[in-house]
């Protein structure tokens, strides 16, 4: 035996209802007994918690994936530092000041390099083992770097930086 209950609704659901039972050719009572069925049925949780489970999951293989790249680059920072450390000869007391001017110009290009990546949201990485010299001496290595060891990237890189053109 069925059960009569009143109840209120917005407006734009009982023009759906309205529509939907036009549509099929069945009565608003069954359209509104299918949803109450479907939202307490154990089916329907089971399918929103499927739904849910395979999201996480989703999030944890990404979030899996950045504590990797995180690690790497942690890893690559300590490397560089600590080799940087080992191979840095102490200055003189008269070169300091060049040192320090030098470095300062570094940094800003440094600086500037991380400001376009971030602006492009290009892949550092890559970019970066792209631009090893690949016939050239060791990376490492404590002579000159000419451009004949640069790819053609770097090389324009550092020409746009001698005539002071800009990327932008």
């Amino acid at each position: 035996m069925n059960t009569r209950i009143n109840m209120y609704i917005p407006h734009k659901l009982r023009e759906q209802i309205d529509l939907t039972a036009r549509k099929s050719g069945v009565s608003k009572s069954s359209i509104v007994e299918a949803a109450l069925m479907g939202h307490f049925s154990a089916e329907h949780g089971d399918i929103r918690d499927a739904m849910l489970i395979k999201r996480l999951d989703q999030m944890n293989r990404k979030m899996d994936v950045q504590a990797r790249n995180f690690m790497v680059m942690s890893e690559s920072l300590a490397l560089f530092i600590r080799y940087y450390l080992t191979v840095m000869p102490r200055l003189k007391e008269e070169e300091k000041l060049a040192a320090r001017d030098l470095g300062n110009e570094r940094f800003e290009i440094f600086i500037e390099q991380i400001r376009k990546n971030l602006l492009h949201q290009s892949d550092f990485i890559h970019d970066v083992i792209e631009d090893i010299p690949r016939n050239g001496p060791d990376f490492y290595g404590f002579g000159p770097v000419t451009e004949e060891d640069m790819t053609p990237d770097l090389k324009k890189d550092v020409s746009n930086k001698k005539e002071g053109a800009s990327d932008e």
